[in-house]
């Protein structure tokens, strides 16, 4: 780690503060109807999203002061770090990917599905809200929480450190937007292992949040034009589309245990 790199060593401290910041606007939600966001994703999900970053920022801040805030937030910027073409392609072309192997899945299986995609212009309206929205949680989520957990532990277990208060931070939204049980158990495993794919694709791109958010608004905004939109991903109550995503988290633990402990530590600026 360069010496310039801010400190970070309350990852504990930052789950219980991100729920602290969401709260309200949970609450918020609570009292509201339809949104006219993508996907029927709450209001409120806006204000909520911005706690990761905020939190991390406080921690930064009480840790390293405001030099190192700005050191920390420079990271959003650090597609230098990515020393591997083929990382970068994954970043970009993995979620869409598993996506197609699972429209692929749902045909093989017999479930209805649209055969519409939607490529409109909308779309990158769309990507530019879920870069944004990405962009949030992952310099939390990756660049501290991530950087800060891996000193002690696997990046396995990093991942599952951080998937699983990440995924029911995720559960207000789910139930606000009236998800069955079976497809919020779907999600939330499903989003735990797509935080183990995203800590594999932060180490393999050098550590780089760039490489991150783009994987993480790249796959956001391909699920929104799945054929069907959301609705048509999520068919058979997340099954077979969340049941592909944690295979390929499981192939990822599988054939990367061997591989080489990359730390933040291991990686210069």
């Amino acid at each position: 780690m360069n010496a310039s790199e801010p400190r970070k060593t309350y990852p504990v401290a930052f789950f219980f503060l991100v729920i602290a910041i969401s709260a309200p606007m949970w609450i918020l939600g609570s009292f509201l109807d339809e949104s006219p966001l993508p996907d029927n994703i709450p209001l409120t999900d806006i204000g909520a999203t911005l706690s990761p970053a905020i939190a991390a920022c406080i921690l930064i801040y009480v840790e390293n002061g405001w030099q190192g805030v700005r050191v920390f937030v420079q990271r959003l910027f650090d597609h230098r770090r990515i020393q591997k073409r083929g990382a970068l392609l994954l970043s970009l072309f993995l979620m869409p990917a598993l996506y197609v192997i699972t429209y692929a899945a749902l045909r093989i299986a017999g479930v209805p599905v649209s055969t519409h995609l939607d490529l409109s212009a909308s779309l990158l309206i769309a990507f530019v809200m879920f870069s944004t929205g990405a962009a949030m949680e992952e310099i939390a989520y990756s660049a501290y929480a991530t950087d800060a957990l891996q000193k002690r532990f696997s990046p396995l277990a990093t991942a599952l450190l951080i998937g699983v208060p990440w995924a029911l931070w995720h559960l207000p939204s789910m139930m606000k937007m009236g998800q069955s049980p079976q497809l919020i158990v779907w999600g939330l495993l499903g989003t735990i292992a797509f935080r183990v794919i995203t800590v594999w694709l932060y180490n393999h791109a050098g550590c780089s949040l760039f490489a991150v958010i783009l994987a993480h608004a790249v796959g956001t905004t391909a699920r929104s034009a799945f054929p069907g939109g959301r609705h048509g991903y999520e068919v058979a109550d997340g099954s077979i589309s969340y049941a592909v995503i944690i295979i390929a988290a499981l192939c990822v633990a599988f054939f990367s245990r061997r591989a080489r402990h990359v730390t933040p530590a291991s990686i210069s600026r």
